[in-house]
């Protein structure tokens, strides 16, 4: 096995496990056996458990962003549906088995306070969504934007919270129907009248 699949199979194990015990919970050993390699190829790998975690949130961030945009430009009609087709998506991601919320708020708070390096993968993370949905309101005409996008990011963060932590399945619908409003509220403050439909 080159260092290639090593990698990638710890990795694989990595967000299985970190994702549905947590990052502390987690003993190097146990990756090691999860993902089939031997103790020295793991460290040849990942040196430190630090470089592993933030291998593993980069990764997830990179294929979380990738799903959502993908997502978006196949189901979004026209630039004003395509932020609301952002909560869409939550509802089907929330609808998986396994849901258990966001891997960059868990690990923030799991390790947050102790690891500059965590700290700025959850950081850059969230950055990165705003950085998306200015651009996705940015195409609709409404009064300043990027208030809009950060209401809207605000919105996503608390239906994954809802979703997770309350076992709430209707959080992604509910929070489209806010975006809706407020959506339509700048589109009126722009003198237009966009994403009226809030259902």
């Amino acid at each position: 096995m080159d260092l290639d699949e090593a990698r990638t199979r710890i990795l694989d194990a990595a967000e299985k496990l970190f994702y549905d015990r947590g990052i502390q919970a987690v003993g190097m050993d146990e990756l090691r056996t999860a993902a089939g390699v031997s103790l020295k190829r793991l460290y040849q790998c990942f040196p430190a458990k630090h470089d592993l975690v933030e291998a593993y949130l980069r990764r997830r961030d990179t294929r979380w962003r990738a799903a959502l945009a993908e997502y978006v430009d196949a189901h979004a009609d026209g630039p004003a549906d395509r932020p609301l087709a952002v909560f869409d998506w939550l509802g089907a991601w929330f609808a998986e088995d396994g849901f258990r919320g966001c891997a960059f708020v868990h690990a923030y708070g799991e390790l947050g306070a102790t690891s500059d390096r965590v700290g700025r993968v959850a950081r850059e993370h969230k950055e990165a969504l705003l950085g998306y949905v200015v651009g996705l309101v940015r195409a609709v005409p409404v009064g300043e934007p990027e208030v809009l996008a950060r209401q809207l990011v605000l919105l996503i963060d608390g239906a994954i919270v809802g979703a997770a932590l309350m076992g709430e399945p209707g959080a992604a619908r509910q929070a489209r129907t806010a975006a809706a409003a407020l959506m339509a509220a700048a589109g009126s403050a722009a003198g237009t009248g966009v994403a009226r439909n809030g259902t």
